[in-house]
């Protein structure tokens, strides 16, 4: 039975085994085993031997979600990720280290983010005075995600303070999940506002810190860096408009989804990701509609929000343009669609759905 879960989730998402070495030395720290929890999730403990070995992202959530649970930690996501820092990029963390400023350095994980995880995605965001640094689980239900997701902003809480030094700090640490029972290990780590139940998992922090410039590197070295993911790149899969859906899943929930806003990640001109989009067959706007379909439906199905709410997270001018858009994706209004699904769900006697989505955000201050 472990064997054929398994398959199915070696066709899903998966990440480098290095964003996960910390979870061995955490339950060590608990007083738990790391082979009994390794074998409880079916992970062969060789895995943690080379960091650029890649685990099912199912199976490194079903560790946090086990970790949990063997240690009685209810934080131990944020334990594991504040292990973690540029380290747990691989080669990646490496051309982001030796990127020529800090928001080169930030489109730098946006761009390869697929060489370390495929599953979740970042992305960047800049509104006016503030910048944010976003993390999205694109199966918002899965085991763990809660734990992933907390780990996530330790680590990169912990890589910004590798690039700009120990005066940075956010301004506000967002969580897309509920406000826990208990603060104090969220407090005393992050030191700064903190927000619960918010669309994404954010480091928000002042723009003007994209500009710092980093230390000088040898040209070469970041030649024989960039040549070195380039041969990544090739080994993965040349494939553009994936790697496009990944960094627009993010731009969209940031309200970051224009073209030249998503070019600029990509550190090209809109006309030429167009024009690398053709080349596959397919167009900006075309995956644009794409992930809006995908995040329409996840919200008409899993939350409450109203179309007008549901229209402008999705970056649209007015509510009667969304469902336009709609009706021509589904042959169905938003309405009549979120209608038929739960009368779906009314016949189905185990049908318990979350919200991956909160139209509020509940803001701890203290």
């Amino acid at each position: 039975m472990r064997e054929a879960e398994t398959k199915r989730e070696r066709a899903g998402g998966q990440v480098r085994i290095g964003g996960a070495l910390g979870i061995p030395i955490v339950l060590k720290s608990l007083g738990v085993d790391p082979a009994e929890v390794l074998a409880e999730a079916g992970v062969d403990p060789k895995l943690f031997e080379d960091p650029n070995n890649l685990i099912s992202f199912a199976a490194r959530n079903r560790l946090a979600a086990l970790g949990v649970a063997r240690t009685g930690c209810p934080h131990f996501g944020l334990l594991v990720g504040q292990q973690q820092g540029l380290n747990s990029l691989g080669l990646t963390g490496l051309l982001v280290k030796y990127s020529p400023d800090v928001g080169t350095a930030l489109r730098n994980v946006v761009r390869h983010t697929h060489l370390h995880v495929t599953g979740a995605a970042f992305g960047l965001a800049v509104d006016g005075s503030v910048a944010s640094f976003s993390y999205d689980i694109y199966e918002p239900h899965a085991e763990g995600h809660d734990q992933i997701g907390d780990g996530a902003m330790a680590a990169f809480y912990n890589a910004l303070r590798e690039l700009c030094g120990p005066e940075w700090k956010p301004l506000e640490v967002r969580f897309a999940h509920r406000k826990p029972a208990d603060l104090g290990p969220f407090r005393r780590f992050f030191r700064v506002p903190l927000s619960f139940d918010a669309e994404q998992y954010a480091l928000c922090f002042a723009s003007y810190w994209l500009n710092r410039h980093l230390p000088e590197t040898d040209p070469e070295l970041r030649r024989l860096l960039r040549s070195q993911i380039d041969a990544l790149e090739a080994h993965f899969g040349d494939n553009f408009p994936d790697q496009v859906r990944r960094v627009l899943r993010s731009a969209l929930v940031a309200r970051h989804a224009k073209a030249d806003q998503v070019a600029a990640l990509f550190s090209m001109h809109s006309r030429s990701l167009n024009r690398h989009l053709h080349a596959f067959g397919t167009s900006f706007q075309q995956i644009l509609d794409e992930i809006r379909y995908e995040f329409a439906r996840q919200m008409l199905e899993d939350s409450t929000m109203e179309l007008g709410e549901i229209a402008a997270a999705l970056d649209y001018a007015a509510p009667g343009i969304f469902t336009r858009a709609f009706r021509r994706w589904s042959g169905v209004t938003p309405a009549d669609w979120r209608a038929a699904h739960r009368q779906a769900e009314q016949g189905s006697s185990n049908a318990t759905l979350g919200s991956p989505r909160r139209s509020q955000r509940r803001t701890d201050r203290s």
